[in-house]
């Protein structure tokens, strides 16, 4: 991407898909992170880099699928400097209509002695040879310097100067380990600005870490000494404590603009249905006092600020809730309610849902709010993600199940599982808790043979007739899988996850026996 024309503009570039999937607990798969690239477009980022392409066949697979059916943001791949990962790379991005790629090597002598074992020189000839086989591969070519913050000022300087005599179009400053201060990376850019021969015509970019708080901070003093790309991610998701907040510098630059005098091309209004997809897609939880998107971030509970917002909001509020898509107040939807209505705040609420789908969720809707006083928004998403994730043709669906627990007596499971040729099958099991023989009844219907890994349950609205919502992660032949569901009864919504789980178990399987010429399953394989 060359350097804008306008010198005020910001050019996001969205790592939620590379840096942000690496977080533990954060992986996605092919249809999620298509999901989630969509969204990125819609949003109005300007490069999305979706993903590390060597690392493995699917994430490969991941970012040659995005850089075919995304349209609008450049699409970037990840690679070392050697000639492997670089033609991986090229291979996976070859087919966007605007393509990157994104080499890095580390150049602090930390890196250089423990990591690489290679000299000074070493490092800057390798970075030279990336660079040129990467350009010769694509037009657009981002150098990313690992852990610059803790480079030797003058070596940053010459291994910068010699990529961009090599080609590199955008350099990458990143502070790898969240080590800087926002005074200490400023005048990295500073230096770099005036020692650097040619980098007037590339655009500096910034990575930082939030190891101390400070990702966000040090992304804008970098702004402020003329770097025009900010590497980030939704929700702030990535290595350790995570990389700079995609909705907090964008915020940032766009409340006070008075002082930055920077602008983004990013629809604002779309940060906080971003913001809660990515979680309800990763499981990780956005914490209340998150800035921007957070559940308390336009909430109000003091009294003399509550007074103050109702005689003048902006005493308390430095940003409107609606300019980053947070409704005034939560929509109250009741049995009474229509599809219409239903369709127009799935809409809202930034969901785009087939007819089909629609409907099965406004027969859900229906019986839940037969059951519940009031729903809420946190509902509408629930059902409308259960519905997404939901696959279609499993091996196996829930019919009923019921449980007995309590103290001093044993715990048992009984469940009716229907196949997908439409015969029923029960069986029941003990087990120390509901869930736990929940869990033992549906592998003895199944055959799985999977480990459980993690497993949390969580309120996904209000008061005491909340929805909850269940995440299983199991382990299977050394990979993880994870699913989510949501219900009124959290026994129900732990059977419905692991039951997710268990089919995308078989599903695999029967892929793995499939032959490359075989156009049609043979047989049904169950899970384990």
């Amino acid at each position: 991407m060359p350097a804008p024309t306008d010198p005020n503009r910001v050019i996001i570039f969205d790592t939620t898909l590379r840096d942000g999937e690496q977080s533990p607990g954060c992986s996605m798969n092919l249809s999620e992170k298509l999901e989630m690239a969509r969204a990125l477009a819609e949003l109005g980022v300007d490069v999305i880099e979706a993903g590390f392409p060597i690392a493995s066949p699917g994430d490969f697979e991941s970012v040659r699928a995005i850089a075919r059916q995304i349209q609008g943001p450049t699409i970037a791949g990840l690679a070392r400097c050697n000639p492997t990962d670089i033609d991986r790379a090229a291979d996976a991005v070859k087919d966007a209509a605007k393509s990157r790629i994104h080499v890095f090597l580390a150049t602090s002598a930390i890196h250089r002695e423990h990591k690489l074992r290679m000299t000074a020189e070493e490092v800057a000839r390798r970075a030279v040879e990336g660079v040129k086989r990467a350009r010769d591969r694509c037009a657009d070519i981002e150098f990313s310097p690992e852990d610059a913050a803790r480079t030797e000022l003058d070596f940053l300087a010459e291994v910068v100067e010699r990529v961009i005599e090599a080609g590199a179009t955008t350099l990458n400053i990143p502070d790898t380990v969240g080590y800087a201060v926002p005074a200490h990376y400023a005048a990295i850019i500073r230096h770099l600005k005036q020692k650097v021969r040619g980098i007037d015509d590339c655009v500096i970019s910034v990575h930082c870490h939030n190891d101390l708080g400070l990702a966000v901070a040090n992304s804008l003093a970098a702004l402020g000494e003329g770097a025009r790309q900010v590497e980030c991610t939704i929700n702030g998701i990535g290595e350790r404590a995570g990389n700079t907040s995609l909705e907090e510098v964008v915020m940032a630059l766009h409340t006070r603009r008075d002082f930055y005098k920077l602008n983004t091309g990013i629809n604002t209004r779309l940060l906080y249905p971003l913001s809660r997809k990515l979680a309800h897609v990763t499981g990780q939880v956005v914490q209340r006092n998150k800035a921007i998107v957070g559940q308390n971030a336009f909430a109000h509970e003091a009294g003399i600020h509550q007074d103050g917002m109702l005689k003048d909001r902006s005493t308390y509020e430095i940003m409107r809730p609606e300019d980053v898509g947070i409704p005034r107040t939560e929509l109250v939807l009741g049995k009474h309610s229509g599809r219409a209505a239903l369709k127009d705040r799935i809409g809202h609420l930034g969901y785009k849902l087939t007819d089909e789908q629609l409907n099965r969720v406004f027969d859900e809707f229906k019986s839940l709010a037969d059951k519940k006083k009031e729903i809420y928004d946190a509902d509408i998403e629930a059902l409308a993600e259960n519905q997404l994730q939901s696959g279609t043709g499993n091996l196996w669906t829930l019919v009923g199940f019921t449980s007995t627990a309590g103290t001093g007596s044993q715990t048992s499971a009984a469940v009716t599982l229907r196949h997908i040729d439409g015969s029923v099958h029960r069986d029941a099991a003990i087990g120390n808790g509901p869930i736990d023989a929940l869990i033992k009844a549906i592998n003895r219907i199944t055959g799985a043979q999977v480990k459980v890994v993690d497993y949390r349950v969580r309120s996904v609205s209000q008061d005491m007739d909340a929805q909850g919502e269940a995440n299983i992660e199991i382990e299977y032949a050394g990979k993880r899988s994870r699913a989510r569901a949501v219900s009124l009864d959290v026994v129900e919504a732990s059977a419905l996850a692991y039951l997710e789980v268990v089919n995308r178990v078989a599903a695999r399987l029967l892929r793995d026996r499939l032959k490359p010429t075989d156009n049609v399953p043979t047989e049904v394989v169950p899970a384990g």
